[in-house]
């Protein structure tokens, strides 16, 4: 069943790229999407798109989620890497479907994920057959890491962003995903957000952005 999309035109008409945000745990595509908001006055020329999540949330009946989470859900490991597996399946199954809609190619595509959204980025973005234009990861971390380098086929640019106050994903999380892309020769920024928790910050934002233009 294709992923239900959230969607946001880009202010131009002229639409050359195009930027995915990926939801966290519980939340829908809706919830990322007044980020376009701030984000397409710079980038007039991108689409804004986020998909919900396929699994209906265990923990919220009106989210969603990407896959189970054990410490919160009590579901098994087996299920988790189950349910991580196929949704990666399904959003790469989106990815190619948008690229072939909108024309826009993969190169000019950004992942945008925020907590279990940004899990999935950088599972994801690495083992795509495809090179896409770039990863922003806020709040997550890289699943599996001992993986990475063996099972990588693609390396796109990657910033990281996490609150220093983080208590639900700890901040340590983002040294661990900085240090192990890098030892597998991503091009990897990084950005700590002083004194937040668990969102998105105006300076995460600022950074995403230029990023973003830097790579356009």
């Amino acid at each position: 069943m294709p992923l239900k999309n959230h969607v946001v035109q880009d202010l131009s008409g002229e639409s050359d790229s195009l930027i995915v945000f990926l939801h966290g745990y519980g939340a829908d595509g809706a919830d990322l999407l007044n980020l376009a908001d701030s984000l397409k006055i710079h980038l007039p020329n991108t689409i804004f798109m986020s998909p919900d999540a396929p699994n209906k949330s265990t923990m919220n009946p009106f989210g969603y989620e990407w896959f189970p989470i054990p410490r919160l859900d009590g579901s098994s490991l087996e299920n988790a890497k189950k349910g991580r597996d196929e949704a990666t399946k399904e959003l790469n199954l989106f990815l190619n479907e948008i690229k072939e809609n909108t024309g826009i190619p993969f190169e000019r595509i950004f992942l945008f994920g925020f907590s279990q959204g940004c899990m999935m980025s950088l599972h994801l973005a690495p083992r795509k057959n495809e090179k896409i234009a770039g990863v922003v990861g806020i709040a997550g971390m890289l699943m599996q890491p001992e993986l990475l380098e063996k099972e990588a086929v693609q390396k796109p640019p990657i910033l990281l962003v996490h609150g220093d106050e983080d208590d639900v994903v700890p901040y340590e999380e983002l040294n661990i995903a900085a240090d192990t892309l890098v030892k597998a020769n991503f091009e990897v920024y990084t950005l700590t957000s002083k004194g937040a928790g668990h969102s998105i910050t105006e300076d995460g934002l600022r950074a995403a952005l230029q990023f973003i233009k830097n790579i356009l």
